[in-house]
């Protein structure tokens, strides 16, 4: 178990401690600032990440990939304005995918596409589904929010068995097949036990925004560092933030707009998640592309 895991779980139960202390209220307007701080901010660099020898000497290059950026994340809100649904489900896959992704990186490496996709896949859906089971009224009422579908209650509980048995089934093969792997499933298994006592003891935004900004923002952040700079330290800490900056603040001003619209309206929940999905598309794609441009 590394220092910085050590380091998140100790926040995370100090985080459930607070939990105690504070209304639900407060809890969401922490929750949020969590999210609008570290989280927003951990996707806020993603031109840098793809910056290339050619797009650095040529301004044209730059401007195609930002306009395609900004193309992508307009049609990630078309699409939940038209057709909710498909773009909810899509957003929980590839949310489902990044998470996982983010948490099994040190796979790429080592293994083949299938066994990677595989176990990042099924494991980013099950935290996904751990979450979404602990706050099933909730996360109804978002759905319903978002695509005016009644979801029928009987349906997390039966996903959860059923991704949680094929992520059984895919962590059981690999443990068998892959003795070098042991180790880092039975961390990630202790890592899922830390995880279902933070979506059990809280609530659905203080659990998500303690998992979403502890275990995959900040993290993300350290290895975007260490692509961009060679490492960790505080200068590059700045640097890293300054180049962020342009874009942490237009995303901030975007979802404060949003917050002054809906705010006397219950869809403000619903509206926020699908802000977060449409940066989330673009944002997924490059970490990928990060985490494979480190291999070679």
């Amino acid at each position: 178990m590394n220092k910085y895991s050590k380091i998140s779980i100790v926040v995370s139960f100090f985080g459930l401690w607070l939990d105690s202390f504070f209304s639900n209220q407060i809890q969401i307007i922490f929750g949020f600032t969590l999210i609008f701080s570290f989280g927003i901010l951990h996707g806020s660099n993603d031109l840098l990440l793809i910056e290339d020898e050619n797009t650095k000497k040529n301004t044209i290059i730059f401007i195609k990939k930002l306009v395609l950026y900004v193309l992508i994340i307009l049609l990630s809100a078309i699409l939940f304005y038209f057709v909710p649904l498909f773009a909810l489900l899509l957003f929980i896959i590839v949310s489902a995918f990044h998470f996982g992704e983010q948490q099994w990186k040190e796979l790429i490496s080592f293994y083949p596409n299938w066994i990677c996709n595989s176990i990042s896949f099924t494991y980013g859906l099950f935290i996904l589904l751990l979450l979404f089971i602990f706050h099933t009224s909730e996360v109804e009422n978002i759905i319903f929010q978002i695509t005016k579908i009644l979801v029928p209650t009987t349906l997390i509980p039966l996903l959860f068995k059923i991704i949680g048995s094929v992520f059984i089934i895919t962590i059981g093969y690999s443990y068998y097949m892959y003795t070098e792997l042991r180790e880092k499933i039975l961390k990630e298994l202790f890592y899922l036990i830390v995880f279902t006592i933070i979506f059990r003891t809280s609530s659905l935004i203080w659990g998500f925004s303690l998992y979403f900004v502890i275990w995959h923002s900040i993290p993300s952040i350290l290895e975007q560092m260490k692509f961009l700079y060679g490492k960790f330290s505080f200068q590059n800490f700045k640097s890293y933030c300054k180049s962020a900056l342009i874009y942490w603040l237009i995303s901030i001003m975007g979802i404060t707009l949003l917050y002054y619209i809906f705010k006397e309206k219950q869809i403000f929940n619903a509206i926020f998640f699908s802000f977060l999905a449409a940066i989330t598309f673009p944002h997924a794609f490059i970490i990928t592309k990060m985490f494979n441009n480190k291999i070679k």
